[in-house]
C-alpha cells in the first residue's frame, strides 16, 4: 500500500515527505511542491523532475501569503497539463490545506467544509488545523 494518495486522477498526488521517493518510482511526476519551512533536497532526487519550495509554518500567524502563493502554484501546474506531488512533512495539515484550496480552485467542491470532505476521503490522514481552515475561508468566504 503507497504512502501517499492520488488527490486527482492521474494529475496530482499528495503525502509526507517520507513517500516522496515512492512516489516519484511509481507516477510520471513532473513537478514537486514542498511546502516545509525548511526545505531539503532528498536523496536519488530525479534530475527531470522541478522542485518547487513553497514554504508554510505551521502554528505561526500570517500564513495566509504563504499559504495563497503555494495553492495558485499547484492550481497553475496542473491547469498547464504538468503531473504534481505536493507534501510537508506528515502530509496532514498543510498538505490537507493546499489540497483543499486546489480542489477549490479547480471547482471540483463548492465550499471548504466539501473540499476538506473530499481530500479527507482521498487521503484519511488529512487533519487541518482550525488556523489553517481560517485562511481557506478567508480566501473562500462565501465558501
Amino acid at each position: 500500500m503507497a504512502n501517499y494518495h492520488e488527490l486527482i486522477e492521474g494529475k496530482v498526488y499528495i503525502g509526507g515527505e517520507n513517500a516522496l521517493l515512492e512516489a516519484l518510482q511509481e507516477q510520471e511526476i513532473s513537478d514537486v511542491f514542498d511546502l516545509r519551512d525548511t526545505g531539503t533536497k532528498a536523496e536519488g532526487f530525479p534530475a527531470k523532475v522541478t522542485r518547487h519550495h513553497f514554504p508554510i509554518v505551521e502554528d505561526e500567524s500570517g500564513q495566509e501569503s504563504s499559504v495563497q502563493a503555494a495553492i495558485r502554484a499547484v492550481t497553475a501546474a496542473v491547469n498547464s497539463g504538468k503531473t504534481v506531488y505536493f507534501h510537508c512533512a506528515g502530509g496532514r495539515n498543510r498538505t490537507g490545506t493546499v489540497a483543499t484550496g486546489v480542489l477549490l480552485e479547480l471547482g471540483l467542491a463548492a465550499t471548504v467544509d466539501e473540499a476538506e470532505a473530499l481530500a479527507k476521503e482521498k487521503r484519511p490522514d488529512i487533519n487541518i488545523k482550525q488556523d489553517m481552515r481560517d485562511v481557506l475561508k478567508g480566501f473562500y468566504p462565501s465558501k
